[in-house]
């Protein structure tokens, strides 16, 4: 979640009053940031912060009361409103969701579970529009990483963008159609 953060920030992904959703939050570290994030925050301290998207954080049930308390420690009052907790078990009740809502999925180190493939390439297809960017950082540990990759390009089209040596990360951006610079 820290190299997608660093991204973020330093990447220049204008993410100000745009949606976005997190997919598989664990703490919710990367949801909390888009939060704050602008091109302009660099991770000051709280008082300096700006303005950042609207973020859908998402994990199975088990996982909320943890996220909502790490929202509500990080996030300044004034901003909690734009944080959302909510609960998302991939490939279930995506009814729960309006199909490309979105204008950014981001993930970070939720590709690891095999058989948590299929669930979670439905839940992509499913919260993706023709404009939606997807930013995955990953390690790719094993050779069902490298399928993983091989399913998502058979749907989008999916990019490195990002490679962090020192903690052998990588970020993918994915989208419908072909590859635009435009985010």
């Amino acid at each position: 979640a820290v190299v997608l953060c660093t991204y973020l920030e330093i990447g220049g992904v204008e993410l100000q009053d745009r949606s976005v959703i997190e997919l598989g939050a664990g703490t919710g570290l990367l949801g909390i940031v888009a939060t704050l994030l602008d091109t302009d925050f660099c991770l000051r301290p709280v008082l300096l912060y700006r303005l950042g998207a609207h973020v859908t954080i998402t994990d199975r049930a088990a996982a909320l009361e943890f996220l909502e308390s790490n929202v509500e420690a990080n996030l300044p009052s004034e901003l909690r409103p734009r944080a959302v907790v909510k609960e998302l078990t991939w490939g279930k009740d995506l009814s729960n969701f309006s199909p490309g809502e979105f204008d950014f999925i981001l993930g970070a180190d939720i590709v690891y579970l095999e058989e948590t493939f299929a669930d979670l390439l439905q839940t992509l297809e499913h919260l993706c529009s023709e404009r939606t960017v997807i930013l995955l950082s990953c390690r790719i540990r094993y050779e069902r990483d490298h399928k993983f990759l091989k399913m998502l390009s058979g749907l989008f089209s999916v990019y490195e963008v990002h490679y962090d040596a020192s903690k052998d990360v990588h970020i993918y951006k994915a989208q419908r159609g072909s590859w635009k610079d435009d985010f």
